[in-house]
């Protein structure tokens, strides 16, 4: 009997043994997997480290070579430069036989092909005038012969920016653009309207959806003209009525440096005179001298350009008239301004270097000088102030 409980509790005891058995053989073959596991990811970092080694042994190779070939580049490059150059000398020398062969052949040839030329060249140059004088009135005979006198009307707005009337309308209204920067219009009833003390109360405001730069904008047949801000050298055409943006055209070959060179704010400066719209700027390639362009204003593109020996060296402004620029100098610090180069675009010739026009009991210098043929004065903005100059012509 005792040893049938002995035999009865051997049993449980021989089960728990076995069972905690199996479990030691599970965790073993687990630890196995996960160490070969781990042997195997070693043996691929291994492999991918001695592959970047070798990569950069290849790549290091690779530098070598290619610097290599580069200086062997240079070297060739010399050579061939130094051949293409003696080249080029051995042709020029060509070159001058050539010529002078030629020359020494046909020397009669040569100058009756030149004095058919020359002739050529003067018919094509007397059309040339003719048509310009068609373009152009004619009729315009007069020319300024002085400043008589001015009248300060009234002083607002800081040292740059341009006020004018509409010579093309028959209305007395008056329009004021401050600054060199900015795109708000003034618009007054009349020069009394503009002469009182709250002004700015009775004007009707005109902001530009495009803002300008420069002073030298000028306002004709009801539109204003003028340089966009940021923009090289683009000109709009702006209804002032209709308060949109009518035309726009590229003026060639402006905008790069000052029209003048004591205006630096003004790149292009536009005019108007009895035939119509003009713009004035300087170039580079003219040594800073100033080109004149006239501009049909209703369809924006360019009729006529003129080089002139005027240049933009100590200038302030210049403006129009009768077909005439007439620029205007001054000092650095500022002094008597004066008309000291004076070119008509109908007579290239006909340029006159300081024609001793000056302009009266003033000391200062002006960001704008802008003159109105209909009224044959000079609206002018200086140092704050606006300024009426009365001129004096004589027939041509």
């Amino acid at each position: 009997m005792v040893v049938l409980q002995v035999h009865l509790l051997l049993i449980p005891l021989l089960l728990s043994i076995m069972g905690a058995a199996q479990y030691l053989m599970q965790d073993a073959a687990l630890l196995s997997y996960i160490d070969q596991r781990f042997l195997s990811l070693e043996k691929r970092l291994e492999k991918c480290n001695q592959d970047v080694l070798e990569y950069v042994d290849e790549f290091r190779d690779f530098s070598k070579t290619v610097l290599s070939r580069l200086a062997g580049l240079n070297t060739d490059k010399a050579e061939v430069k130094s051949e293409v150059e003696n080249l080029l000398t051995r042709i020029d020398h060509a070159q001058r036989d050539i010529d002078y062969f030629g020359s020494v052949a046909d020397s009669n040839a040569c100058v009756e092909v030149h004095e058919d030329l020359v002739k050529q060249q003067l018919l094509e140059e007397a059309e040339e005038k003719r048509r310009l004088k068609l373009m152009l009135n004619a009729s315009c005979d007069h020319i300024l012969a002085g400043i008589r006198s001015l009248k300060i009307v009234k002083k607002t707005g800081g040292k740059h920016g341009s006020w004018m009337k509409d010579p093309g309308k028959k209305h007395t209204k008056i329009y004021l653009l401050s600054g060199s920067i900015n795109n708000v219009i003034l618009e007054f009833a009349n020069i009394m309207t503009f002469m009182e003390n709250n002004h700015t109360l009775r004007a009707r405001r005109v902001l530009l959806p495009l803002p300008w730069e420069g002073t030298g904008h000028v306002i004709y047949q009801g539109f204003l003209f003028y340089h966009r801000y940021g923009s090289l050298n683009e000109i709009i055409k702006f209804n002032i009525q209709r308060r949109n943006v009518a035309d726009q055209m590229l003026l060639p070959g402006a905008g790069r440096i000052p029209a003048y060179q004591l205006s630096p704010q003004t790149k292009i400066d536009l005019a108007v005179d009895e035939q119509g719209l003009w713009a004035l700027h300087a170039e580079p390639e003219t040594g800073g001298n100033i080109v004149i362009t006239k501009i049909n204003h209703v369809t924006m593109a360019v009729e006529h350009s003129w080089d002139t020996r005027c240049n933009s060296k100590d200038a302030e402004a210049a403006f129009m008239a009768c077909n005439t620029l007439h620029v205007v100098y001054n000092s650095p610090s500022g002094g008597t301004s004066r008309i000291q180069c004076v070119y008509d675009v109908l007579d290239a010739l006909n340029t006159y270097i300081n024609p001793g026009l000056r302009f009266p009991k003033r000391q200062g210098s002006h960001s704008t000088v802008h003159y109105n043929p209909k009224e044959r004065q000079l609206f002018a903005w200086g140092e704050g102030s606006q300024i009426i100059y009365r001129l004096h012509t004589e027939q041509k």
